[in-house]
Formats: C-alpha cells, structure tokens, sequence
C-alpha cells in the first residue's frame, strides 16, 4: 500500500512502475512511503532511459527482501555504498542517506545491488518477525 501510494503521488509518463508486494506487511517507520517515494523519484530523475521500476519481495533465509529496481543506466560499481552517503550525489545529496537512516530505526538495512548499465537495484532486507503476509486484497 505504501508503495502504490508513493507512485501514486509521482507523474510517471511512459514509465511503468510494476508492483508485486500488496500483501507484504513491515514494521517500520511511518516515515516508510517516503522511502519508496524517494526510490521511484530517483530512478525517473536521474535513471536515464528507465521503462520500468519494479517492486517485488523473495525471500532470503529467516528475511524478506524488498526489490526495487529499474532498467536504466545503474550506479557505477565504485558508487554502490558511496550513495548512501550525506552530502554525496547530483541534488541535495540527502536522498538515499535519508532513505538508509528511516530503514535503521526499525533495523532494516538497503543495499545497491544492480548491473552498471543495466539498471539500479535496490534489496532493502527485513528481518524475521518484523513482516508478515496480509489478508488478501477485497475483490
């Protein structure tokens, strides 16, 4: 739900935002949709040629991992931890430290994982007993 509320919010244009987590369930910050919000306006703004950013869950062991990721120009290998950093970046250089500092306070960790040239690839993990599978969707 936060998901779709963050995209919701954000004009797309021809850029499909596909988004397969509606029953996942997190404690987190409430501040949680500004995360999403902030990796969807990210991959728009500053992911070159993106058609598509994704959101899917698998699992990792005792964890779910959240995927977020898109199929523009990536981070260059040498910028995967370096973005996360304060003050690093195009804009303000707060996006992405802000999005890791909400994830800490609930202990949820967010990693770069993508192919440069091939897209970003967010793997924000949640570790056991802090998600659950939510009732399904109404019809």
């Amino acid at each position: 739900m936060a998901i779709r509320s963050a995209a919701d919010q954000l004009s797309s244009g021809d850029v499909r935002i596909d988004i397969r987590t509606d029953r996942l369930e997190i404690f987190a910050d409430p501040m949680i949709g500004k995360v999403f919000y902030n990796l969807i306006d990210n991959a728009l703004r500053h992911g070159g040629h993106v058609t598509r950013i994704a959101f899917f869950c698998q699992r990792d062991g005792p964890s779910m991992v959240i995927v977020c990721e898109d199929d523009g120009t990536g981070i260059p290998a040498d910028e995967k931890e370096q973005v996360f950093t304060k003050g690093f970046g195009r804009d303000s250089g707060l996006g992405l430290f802000l999005i890791r500092e909400i994830l800490a306070i609930t202990g949820i960790t967010i990693r770069e994982t993508g192919e440069p040239g091939k897209g970003a690839r967010f793997e924000i993990t949640v570790q056991e007993g802090m998600f659950r599978n939510g009732p399904a969707p109404l019809p």
